[in-house]
């Protein structure tokens, strides 16, 4: 019988844990503590990793939009993104817009962080928002992304059926004030290694636990609940965690309740 998963034990571990704690310090523990628990699994994520060589949103065929991961049982997206797979295969580019926003759209390829950092330094005293639209990819550009929406005090929107998933919401927590619309898609799951390159099993366990750690700690400092983390670390990379507005107003990914579509008259 295939033995649980590194994700299933940590959060398992985390949700039976004493009420003492489950405190920020604990959660890191409980991180660092998971290296045995990665050791384990280190061949089946191996496995996935070269099984799923595609799953880079820039790569030409790559699902922009993968199934949810809903009890175990793969399930449709709740609604289909207005913008088609080829736009969000893109390199990611930005377009100043009425009111102060910042339209971030495309995928998040290795430099778009640099890029983003010249905009807002050509016309940062033009941005107030940050609007995503985006499939995820280079997790290190997303990190520092968001940093500097902190950094500029900058609020950060995913609008109706725009698309937010993967390495894309860690972008969207650097927002002060954080909203999705209605029917905005938000989605995370497992990082993965998208590159051709097989790391060896060290050089897999070494960077899966640096960049766990990494990006909880960016979330803890961005105000974000750890659930959110737990629940991407249990989804699969062919999978996203569809967050409900619900779910992104418990783990404090928004800081705005969600608007209501307005009726037709």
């Amino acid at each position: 019988m295939k033995s649980p998963s590194f994700a299933l034990r940590l959060k398992t571990a985390f949700l039976t844990a004493d009420d003492g704690l489950l405190m920020r310090g604990a959660f890191f523990t409980l991180l660092a503590a998971a290296g045995a628990f990665l050791f384990v699994d280190l061949r089946e994520m191996t496995q996935a990793s070269a099984a799923f060589p595609g799953h880079d949103p820039m790569t030409t065929g790559a699902p922009v939009l993968p199934p949810a991961l809903t009890d175990g049982v793969p399930q449709t997206a709740p609604v289909d993104p207005a913008s088609s797979p080829e736009i969000l295969r893109q390199p990611m580019r930005f377009e100043l817009l009425p009111g102060g926003q910042l339209k971030a759209e495309g995928s998040i390829d290795p430099g778009a962080a640099g890029r983003f950092a010249e905009e807002i330094a050509a016309r940062g005293e033009y941005v107030k928002e940050v609007t995503l639209n985006s499939p995820g990819g280079s997790v290190a550009d997303a990190l520092v992304m968001s940093a500097l929406i902190r950094e500029k005090g900058l609020n950060t929107k995913v609008a109706t059926k725009a698309l937010c998933a993967s390495s894309c919401p860690l972008v969207f927590a650097g927002g002060v004030a954080r909203e999705a619309e209605q029917d905005a898609i938000l989605g995370v799951h497992q990082v993965f290694n998208g590159s051709q390159d097989q790391p060896s099993p060290e050089q897999a366990m070494s960077g899966a636990q640096s960049t766990t750690a990494r990006i909880a700690r960016h979330l803890d400092e961005m105000g974000i609940g750890n659930g959110l983390w737990i629940h991407a670390l249990e989804t699969p990379p062919d999978r996203l965690y569809y967050l409900t507005p619900e779910k992104m107003a418990e783990f404090k990914l928004t800081t705005e309740p969600v608007a209501t579509a307005k009726k037709a008259d």
